[in-house]
Formats: structure tokens, sequence, C-alpha cells
């Protein structure tokens, strides 16, 4: 389930050859150094320093993605249906991933929301907007920004993501799609949490590309830039095709092999987290200079031709 922090930006090292092409709006709260540095890991030379650094203090240490697999082996052990209980589609266990679904993204996205948003705990340290979400706006469905995200991200963004994990949970129990015991493949297992992720990324570059093809971002993908403001109700607040595009990455697991806790921990991750420069590689990336701007609407405006 994608936690967003939307609020938050990493700051980046300063290139003084670049200060100068800074904006300067005076509407933001948070200015980050420019340009923005690459945290990418795969840089040409490789660095095995740096790569063996990212290694530890995300997969070696409590960091956030080993609290994710922590909580999908939970939640396979003792929350979800087990495999054998799925081998038919049933009311009663296809409600109950969506109900589990469901809470997650309460507990998350609106613990997330009341942290930041309703109390500040953090103030507007790092937070570019410093207005509030917009309400009394008809833009928003109620008129309210955070109502209107939260319909979207339970309403659609909760079914489509229900319906991705129960066909494949379903798919798994019928040896539809090759999955692997742990004890089988260990090797295979360990590498493949750090796999999906990159491949979670991989795929939503690409459909965020898609989706901002002239007319699927004019029917489908404007629904999701309304957010300017955004918070962690944003990320899921998505136009129902949007959804199907983007959790269309838990199709991968009816092509590779994996375990249920596989599932799991990718519909918990499926948030598009940044593991490869996709964005740098195939020249999309903007690093928040004005030179960057330039070379965007350069860009949109060949699409748009």
């Amino acid at each position: 389930m994608p936690i967003i922090l939307s609020l938050l930006c990493k700051r980046g090292e300063v290139d003084m050859s670049q200060m100068s092409k800074k904006p300067n709006n005076q509407a933001w709260n948070y200015h980050p150094d420019l340009p923005l540095k690459d945290g990418s890991i795969f840089v040409w030379p490789p660095q095995p320093i740096r790569l063996l650094d990212w290694f530890f203090t995300h997969w070696l240490v409590l960091s956030e993605r080993v609290l994710m697999v922590g909580l999908a082996i939970l939640l396979w052990a003792f929350i979800y249906p087990s495999i054998d209980q799925v081998g038919s589609f049933e009311f009663g266990w296809v409600m109950q991933v969506w109900g589990i679904n469901l809470l997650l993204m309460i507990v998350s996205a609106g613990g997330l929301h009341l942290w930041f948003i309703r109390f500040k705990k953090q103030g507007n340290v790092l937070k570019f907007d410093p207005r509030s979400q917009g309400q009394n706006n008809s833009l928003w469905n109620f008129s309210d920004q955070v109502k209107d995200n939260m319909f979207w991200s339970l309403g659609s963004g909760v079914f489509h993501l229900t319906a991705f994990q129960v066909i494949t949970m379903w798919m798994m129990a019928n040896d539809y799609v090759p999955t692997f015991a742990f004890a089988d493949h260990p090797i295979w297992f360990i590498s493949a949490l750090v796999l999906l992720p990159i491949w979670s990324a991989f795929h939503f570059y690409w459909v965020h590309r898609l989706l901002h093809v002239p007319f699927l971002y004019k029917h489908v993908h404007v629904l999701h830039h309304r957010n300017v403001n955004v918070g962690p109700w944003s990320g899921l607040s998505m136009h129902p095709v949007e959804h199907i595009l983007y959790l269309s990455s838990l199709c991968v697991h009816w092509i590779v092999a994996t375990h249920p806790i596989h599932l799991i921990f990718h519909v918990i991750y499926q948030d598009g987290n940044q593991e490869m420069p996709w964005d740098r590689w195939f020249g999309t990336f903007h690093n928040g200079t004005e030179d960057a701007t330039r070379q965007t609407r350069i860009r949109k405006k060949k699409m748009y031709q």
C-alpha cells in the first residue's frame, strides 16, 4: 500500500556553478539546493562502496523496507487468507482481502496525514507549499481536496488493488502461475525482495510516460495532477483507468516465480519509489533548474503539436 511521503524532499548537494539557475519562487516554503543530486546507486563508473552502503542501509538494518517485509510476513501468516483457502472465488475471503487493504490504506495514509498535515508535527520543514490543502473549491469532489483524495484512494484505488491481488492469489492457489517455497530457493526468495522495487519503479516510469500522452493526460491523468499541494492521500488518488495501468505492476507475479510473501510485500511497497535513474537515462529528469524547465516545456510542446 503506498505510503506517500510526498511532503518530503531529500536535500541535494550544492553545485556552485548552477546557483544562478536556482528558481526564486517566493510562494515556496522550501527551496532545495540545485541542481538536484543524482541519488541513484546505478552510476558510471560503478562505485562499489556506495552500492554496499546502500544495501546495508536499506536491507541489513531496521529500515523502511525491512519493516515492510516484516509486515508482509505477519500479514501472510496471520491476517490474509492462506493460499489453501483461495482456490475458488468466494465472497468471504475476497472481502477479507479488501477489508485488510482498506484498513492498511487508512492507517498508513491517514496516519501520515494526521501527523504531517492535521497536527503539523514537522511544521513546514521540507514542505514546498506552506498553504493548507484545497477547500471550498469546485475543482475537487466534495469541494475538498482531502475528501476528494480519500474518495479516489479508498474507492477505486483499494478496489483495483484488491482485484489484482485476489486474482493473483487465486492463480497461485490453482498453480496457474509459478510459485515456490522459501526452503527450495532461499537465495531467489531474498533476491526477489530486492528486485521487486526495481521492477515497480521501471513499470511506473513507463506507465507514467504513457499517461502523459495528450489524450490520456486530458481524460485520465489530469485527475491525479490536480494535486499541486500534495499530501499523504494524494499518491493513490487517480482515475480508475490509471489505477489499472499503475497496479498492473502486480502482473509480474503471473510470469515470474514468487512466494505469496513477495506478492504482499509488492502490494505494500507499490509507491513508485526511485530505484534506478530511469528519468535521467531517458532524458526526462527535471533537476529543478530553469534550464530543465525550458527543456520540459519544449518537450511538452512537441507532444501537443
